[in-house]
């Protein structure tokens, strides 16, 4: 796992009930790194969905299973400004991810009767984070989601 300024670490249980707890621990996180509204909703809603997928298809809905959260200040080396990333790391041993099958749903044009709910959270986590990475290490998945702090930001 990368090295950087550690700021939250959490250990949950597979339950969506939960879910509103990490949204709002990550919230308020979010909000203290100086993050705009429109970019605090975007970071949350992509570890919402993050976290709602590894409680559906990594673990079928098991409510009892682990999920590890990591939230870590990164430097950005080689821009020429000091900048920072906000980095989360989502650690599950369920099912292993296969990687080439990540494939978010196409969105086309449909007629709203033709809309189906589902199959559009790995759309949303690509589309509001700057670096999505996916990948199985020590028997384990873990999912890196990468976000830029504002320019001149310094975390308060």
């Amino acid at each position: 796992m990368s090295r950087g300024k550690f700021l939250l670490r959490m250990e949950l249980r597979s339950n969506p009930e939960v879910l509103c707890v990490v949204r709002s621990a990550a919230t308020r996180l979010v909000e203290l790194l100086g993050f705009s509204d429109s970019d605090n909703h975007l970071v949350i809603l992509a570890v919402d969905e993050a976290l709602t997928n590894i409680i559906r298809h990594a673990y079928q809905g098991e409510r009892e299973r682990c999920i590890e959260a990591t939230f870590r200040l990164l430097p950005v080396a080689g821009t020429g400004v000091p900048q920072q990333v906000l980095e989360i790391v989502l650690l599950d041993d369920g099912a292993p991810v296969d990687v080439e099958k990540l494939r978010p749903r196409p969105l086309q044009e449909l007629p709203i009767e033709e809309l189906k709910p589902g199959g559009l959270g790995l759309h949303f986590i690509r589309k509001n984070m700057d670096k999505v990475e996916f990948r199985r290490r020590d028997g384990r998945n873990l999912l890196r989601l990468i976000k830029a702090l504002p320019p001149g930001e310094s975390p308060h």
